[in-house]
């Protein structure tokens, strides 16, 4: 159950104003301090790979911190996260999604037995894509006992939004054709698992609170694992233990 209306229209009134204080805030300090507003933003980028990222310098992201697309992202995201009612050995929700072909099923269809369900949410952006790697290896190193989905969900960065110089140029998603072309950008990279699209209504983002990228791993209907929010908190390696624990 979610919050009652009244109460999560309070929440997002409280949360508006702390998000506007912060870009308010941060829009000053940018100003008369931009060496160590910069710094500390780069400290940031060291948890997400972006400072590690050899396809951007701190020129093509650094910037955008704190513009008005920054202000509807970061707001976008906090609001997702009052209505996270996922919890840990809770039923997983089973929401639709639809693969590459256009089909639509259910993320329970990709559960094998008591076999785990590794659920891998993102798009295409920086931090998703610099940790791509870690996350096939994940696949090849546990495919014997456990199955794994990448859930592609809206843009964090899209070209039209809150943009990333150097980035993968694609705006946002405004039919399921937009969202199947944009997924289909990931099987260059060879990701070793299915992977499908959430829905335009967001069904699985939103339950799930998993923009702008998370991890979780269910098991038999339910939630084994769940990451934190990314992109500070998104850690494959997290997955690697549980996993690792399994195997054992």
């Amino acid at each position: 159950m979610g919050l009652p209306w009244p109460r999560l229209w309070l929440k997002r009134l409280w949360v508006l104003l702390q998000v506007a204080v912060h870009v308010a805030v941060g829009k000053v300090l940018l100003t008369l301090f931009p060496e160590r507003v910069t710094q500390h933003i780069l400290s940031m980028g060291q948890q997400t790979g972006m400072a590690k990222n050899p396809r951007f310098s701190h020129d093509n992201w650094v910037p955008t911190f704190f513009s008005t697309q920054y202000f509807w992202f970061v707001l976008k995201v906090r609001w997702q996260q009052l209505e996270d009612m996922t919890e840990q050995g809770s039923l997983a929700p089973n929401c639709p999604v639809v693969r590459l072909s256009g089909q639509t099923c259910n993320i329970w269809d990709f559960m094998q037995g008591n076999r785990p369900l590794v659920l891998n949410f993102g798009s295409c952006t920086p931090s998703f894509l610099f940790k791509f790697d870690q996350f096939k290896r994940l696949v090849e190193d546990f495919s014997s006992i456990a199955d794994f989905l990448i859930i592609y969900i809206e843009e964090a960065h899209p070209s039209d939004g809150w943009a990333f110089k150097n980035n993968v140029d694609i705006r946002n998603h405004r039919n399921l054709q937009d969202r199947l072309r944009a997924a289909h950008m990931l099987l260059a990279r060879s990701p070793q698992c299915p992977v499908v699209v959430d829905t335009m209504q967001n069904q699985s983002s939103q339950l799930y609170a998993a923009l702008p990228e998370r991890l979780y791993v269910l098991q038999e209907g339910r939630i084994l694992y769940k990451g934190k929010y990314g992109p500070w908190n998104y850690h494959p390696e997290e997955v690697r233990a549980v996993l690792e624990k399994l195997a054992n």
